[in-house]
């Protein structure tokens, strides 16, 4: 298993506004695609009473995990942001690969891969440097944000100890934030005594693995609202659908024959008379002690593997992206035609540009995205989104987003149909419509209702509509990336940046590499170094991973058109030589900077050896051999060598880190000097 290591706060810091003022980016993510409000349009939206800038915002996944990811969630206008499930088992051995994007959207991953101290501290983190960024001016307009908790999976684990420091950490993280603080570099001093918020979320989305029993649900449910002061969401699973209304829309409607649930699931998930009931009490409870209470809509659903993309004896995964869309809508409509608006619906599903502003006009909020952020544009598609949104408040002249529910399908007035009021009530605000007036103003104290009315209608047209959307149906033919055949190998890929952008821990990047040949000599014992053919470096740009940020999920070699995976292939930088020792079955590189130059902790081909770069010769060290090369003239190499050594492999190892702490360019590795 690849671990995260967590990147150091000053190496954050660093890296992120030296970008911005070198490249016009941060992590990856160009400027010019951060989020921005947009004049006349208030899309913010209340999640238990904390105002967030926006709807839209990263599910708990991939890409709410580590400090960066976060960052970049925040960047693209995600303002509810969805931290990662935490749970009180954090060592997982969890199998790779892990996420399959192929076509629709698979994985086997389902919690942290931090320990509950790691994932704290990222999350304060994170919190601080979206500070940071506001007090940079990097989002007017859009800067209220709320920041979500998840947990699971079990009320035994959520009681211990360890849980609930967690929970007490997040609440109040005054101490974390004043560690951290002391630790931003002398160049950024000025961020040091902003007045970072210490409570960094108050709100939690139980997310309850599948198969967990109805009376556990509500049991955590329960003792996150009264024990620990928390308002509560719970994430529900596909499988209420019951198995013939699932399979039925799954098989016969979309096409999905190939996608099997096991029959055990539906046996063990709850059911729909349990979560009726769940939530009925749930609600009571909250009302009575004063808390937050909604549901989510909805957990991924558990098929059986048919593909050979996971590891061998991978017998189930988990479905997500456009098929699990159309199931999840139809959750939303029988829960609102139980429990009409009364209860806050978190949603997400088969989110992308083309159905977030038609699910916001159904009043879900938030609308949180994970499997479409793992395709082409990555984090980039993120203030597509808000743009879209807000381009269709202005098509229907909406400035708010209660008025774009009234407005987004045209349904105000057949809403008024289901409100008890005077008939010349209706008529009026009917008029209202028609004239083009202030729909607020113009209702007053009937707004509100209103707004739930047209919700509810506007529910049932889009769930009606998306079940006969081809696009959510299997396509005839499948089309996965393109795939040219070619092996991959550690430089001259096509460089498309394909896997950059698909990251979600920003652990891949660029670097300018010069195009003199790759030497072809090896120093044999007792004899000369045999110079041969140089070969050619044909591309001005390479490929490298950022290996403490990469935990081999296998995304990026879905979208490679090449074969072999960028994070298996491609040259691994370790942020330190304590992180390259903990990953023993990974080649790579640890880059210090020393008096003379650069020291290189290497692991190449399993073998650990150290070189030593003063700019003028390599001090080659390692297991059986001594060896002092002129990198000008690799046939010059002399020493001790024990074995045959690749003299010009050595050569490549010392460019590759010179040209990724070249200060032309904003790395990890090099932002780690300073």
């Amino acid at each position: 298993m690849a671990d995260l290591t967590p990147i150091p706060l000053p190496v954050l810091v660093n890296r992120m506004f030296r970008e911005l003022a070198a490249k016009k980016s941060a992590f990856h993510l160009p400027r010019f695609k951060f989020a921005k409000a947009a004049a006349g349009r208030d899309m913010s939206t209340s999640i238990f009473g904390r105002r967030a800038a926006t709807p839209f915002g990263p599910a708990a996944g991939p890409h709410t995990q580590l400090a960066q990811n976060i960052v970049l969630s925040w960047l693209a206008g995600g303002r509810v942001i969805e931290l990662k499930t935490v749970q009180v088992l954090d060592h997982l051995e969890i199998a790779r690969p892990c996420i399959d994007m192929e076509t629709v959207g698979f994985n086997i991953e389902w919690s942290q891969e931090l320990s509950l101290e790691q994932s704290l501290t990222e999350y304060v983190k994170a919190a601080m440097l979206i500070e940071m960024a506001k007090a940079e001016g990097l989002a007017p307009g859009l800067e209220d944000t709320v920041i979500d908790m998840s947990v699971g999976y079990d009320l035994a684990g959520i009681r211990t100890d360890k849980v609930r420091a967690f929970i007490a950490g997040m609440k109040d993280a005054g101490a974390v934030i004043d560690r951290l603080r002391r630790q931003i570099p002398d160049a950024y001093a000025r961020f040091r005594d902003l007045a970072y918020p210490t409570c960094i979320s108050d709100s939690v989305t139980v997310s309850t693995f599948h198969g967990c029993p109805p009376g556990e649900i509500e049991a955590i449910a329960a003792h996150l609202m009264a024990e620990e002061g928390l308002d509560v969401v719970i994430k529900l699973n596909p499988t209420l659908l019951g198995k013939a209304d699932l399979n039925a829309l799954l098989h016969d409607r979309l096409g999905y024959t190939d996608l099997v649930v096991p029959d055990a699931t539906f046996e063990k998930d709850a059911k729909w008379q349990d979560v009726r009931a769940i939530v009925s009490r749930l609600g009571d409870l909250a009302d009575r002690i004063g808390r937050g209470f909604g549901v989510k809509f909805s957990n991924t659903l558990l098929v059986h593997n048919h593909k050979p993309f996971f590891p061998a004896g991978t017998g189930e995964m988990y479905l997500s992206g456009p098929p699990l869309h159309v199931l999840a809508i139809e959750l939303v409509g029988r829960f609102r035609a139980e429990f009409g608006d009364r209860l806050p619906i978190s949603f997400s599903a088969g989110i992308d540009v083309g159905n977030f502003a038609d699910t916001v006009a159904l009043g879900l909020k938030p609308v949180s995205v994970c499997t479409d952020l793992l395709k082409g544009a990555g984090y980039g598609k993120g203030a597509d989104y808000v743009a879209d949104l807000a381009d269709r408040m202005a098509e229907v002249e909406a400035t708010d987003l209660d008025t774009y529910a009234l407005k987004a399908f045209g349904l105000a007035g057949a809403a008024l149909d289901d409100l008890e009021m005077p008939a010349g009530r209706k008529a009026a605000l009917a008029a209202a419509i028609e004239t083009g007036e202030d729909l607020r103003a113009a209702a007053g104290s009937d707004f509100g209702p209103w707004v739930s009315a047209a919700r509810l209608r506007n529910t049932l047209h889009y769930a009606a509509r998306v079940r006969d959307d081809r696009r959510y149906s299997r396509p005839e033919v499948d089309h996965p990336p393109r795939r040219t055949g070619v092996p991959l190998s550690l430089l001259d890929c096509e460089t498309c940046g394909k896997c950059v952008n698909v990251c979600p821990n920003d652990a891949i990047f660029r670097y300018p590499l010069p195009q003199q040949p790759v030497v072809a000599a090896t120093l044999r014992p007792g004899a000369d170094v045999a110079v041969g053919e140089a070969q050619p470096v044909t591309r001005a740009q390479q490929i490298g991973i950022f290996a403490d940020a990469c935990n081999r999920c296998g995304n990026c070699d879905v979208t490679c058109p090449e074969t072999g995976g960028p994070f298996a292939r491609k040259a691994n930088l370790f942020g330190s030589p304590a992180s390259l020792d903990d990953a023993p079955d990974r080649d790579g590189i640890a880059i210090e900077k020393t008096a003379t130059g650069l020291r290189l902790h290497v692991r190449d081909e399993g073998r650990r050896l150290t070189i030593d770069d003063d700019g003028a010769r390599l001090a080659c060290k390692g297991d059986g051999f001594d060896l002092s090369i002129d990198p000008a003239a690799p046939e010059t190499a002399c020493g001790v060598a024990g074995r045959p050594l690749d003299v010009g492999r050595l050569i490549l190892i010392a460019r590759i880190a010179r040209a990724v702490t070249a200060p032309t360019i904003v790395t990890y590795a090099n932002t780690a000097f300073d």
